[in-house]
């Protein structure tokens, strides 16, 4: 440790200066004090050659990095709060002057600091940051992973002029009269400003990170369902050779009960990658045009789910007399979602009904079940993503059915309501005849 002769803390304005009109000397106090910092640390690294510097508090038991200028990863960020007697900064709490070492690793005492050993220190500056009136707000520090000529070179007066303009500049604006506090109100109120500048540069930073994973993990997702396809598709298509092959009873059921399973799997994977690719701000694409064979494909959903529920009756009612402009695929998924819905949720023992209608404005789509009605708080979570209010045991769905329905309804400029009553549930895809941004038709 070096001891330092004392150096004037003088160089406040005259008593009742104050800043731009209508501010308070607080405020202009903390605005200077937090304006200064950046540069100083900035200038503190460049002129010593280190890289790592921060302005810390030292309040009571507890070491506070108030702002951070760090080249080395040193994994220590403004905001971060320690116990004052853990850091190197401890020798400058107890005396209040400064701390100066070349080599860490040649210091008997703190070569073996805790501190010094989980960062790697091997050079360390640390100065007190004094108010105008004397106390201690707390010190300007800078350290590096390898050593450094700090003792002999400009170094420690360097961090004494910086270390004294930010003190100045906690107190500008205050007066120095005997027994006025300005000053001090001052420091604090720049200080608890570096506390809260701090923490929301942080917050930003964690959201930041935060946002980039969640990107990193849907694109992932998205990448890995359209990649699932592939495989998918050689079992179903080596499940239908099989059968062209000639089986017995037992070999038909074995490869039926593939072919349900290989059908459920793409639809869960259509499911995770529209709603990945809807996270990930890319939307539901479309392929729109008038599609006279709209009644087949939504006919087929029916027939393959009807194969996948042998034990249920679904009653279908298709009349289109006028060409939809939509994605026919697409409307396809949503009825399949809409209706794997209805057999999980509905009556087991009552038919569930499938009615599509299109005439010159609209093309109306609904399902409905029996059943009991979905309760209220199911009923606020309908449409969210991974909502499993009210599922079933057994239930091995992802709860994206309905969420992904909605969003394939809007990506057409249509709505996806729904009724429940004792009596029943039905959901009601509605949208133009003429397709996605022609003009929404009337409820």
């Amino acid at each position: 440790m070096i001891a330092h002769a004392d150096r004037s803390t003088d160089g406040t304005p005259p008593s009742g200066a104050s800043g731009e009109a209508g501010e308070t000397p607080d405020a202009t106090a903390a605005e200077a004090a937090i304006d200064a910092v950046p540069r100083s640390l900035d200038v503190l690294c460049r002129v010593t050659g280190l890289r790592f510097a921060a302005l810390v508090r030292l309040s009571g038991s507890q070491w506070v990095a108030c702002a951070v200028r760090d080249e080395i990863e040193a994994g220590i960020a403004a905001g971060d709060v320690l116990p004052a007697d853990a850091t190197l900064c401890q020798a400058l709490c107890r005396s209040g002057e400064p701390v100066v070492l070349d080599d860490v690793a040649s210091h008997g005492v703190l070569a073996d600091h805790p501190m010094a050993q989980r960062l790697g220190l091997r050079s360390y500056i640390s100065v007190p940051v004094r108010r105008p009136d004397g106390s201690l707000f707390g010190a300007l520090c800078a350290f590096d992973k390898r050593p450094a000529a700090l003792s002999d070179g400009p170094a420690l007066e360097l961090s004494w002029l910086c270390a004294e303009l930010i003190g100045r500049r906690l107190g500008d604006g205050a007066g120095d009269r005997a027994g006025d506090r300005t000053g001090d109100r001052a420091g604090d109120r720049a200080g608890e400003q570096f506390l809260d500048q701090a923490r929301l540069q942080r917050s930003e930073a964690e959201l930041s990170d935060a946002r980039e994973t969640a990107g990193l993990r849907e694109q992932f997702i998205a990448a890995l369902g359209h990649d699932l396809r592939n495989p998918l598709a050689s079992i179903d298509s080596g499940l239908k050779l099989l059968r062209r092959k000639g089986l017995d009873e037992r070999g038909e059921e074995i490869v039926e009960l593939m072919h349900r399973s290989v059908s459920r799997m793409l639809g869960l994977i259509d499911n995770v990658t529209d709603f990945a690719q809807g996270r990930l701000g890319q939307g539901i694409a479309l392929d729109a045009e008038p599609d006279p064979r709209l009644g087949d494909a939504l006919e087929q959903v029916v027939d393959e789910l009807r194969s996948a529920w042998t034990e249920r009756r679904i009653d279908s009612d298709i009349a289109l007399d006028r060409a939809v402009v939509c994605d026919s695929a697409r409307v396809a998924q949503l009825l399949s979602n809409l209706l794997a819905n209805a057999l999980t949720h509905g009556d087991p023992v009552a038919p569930v009904s499938v009615r599509a209608r299109s005439d010159s404005r609209s093309f109306v789509l609904s399902v409905a079940n029996q059943g009991p009605p979905i309760p209220p708080e199911v009923a606020r979570e309908l449409f969210r993503p991974f909502a499993g209010h009210g599922r079933r045991r057994g239930d091995r769905g992802l709860g994206l059915g309905l969420y992904i329905a909605a969003e394939l309804a809007r990506a057409h400029g249509g709505t996806l309501d729904y009724s429940s009553t004792e009596a029943e549930t039905c959901f009601v895809f509605r949208m133009p005849v003429e397709g996605p941004g022609a003009a929404s038709p009337a409820a």
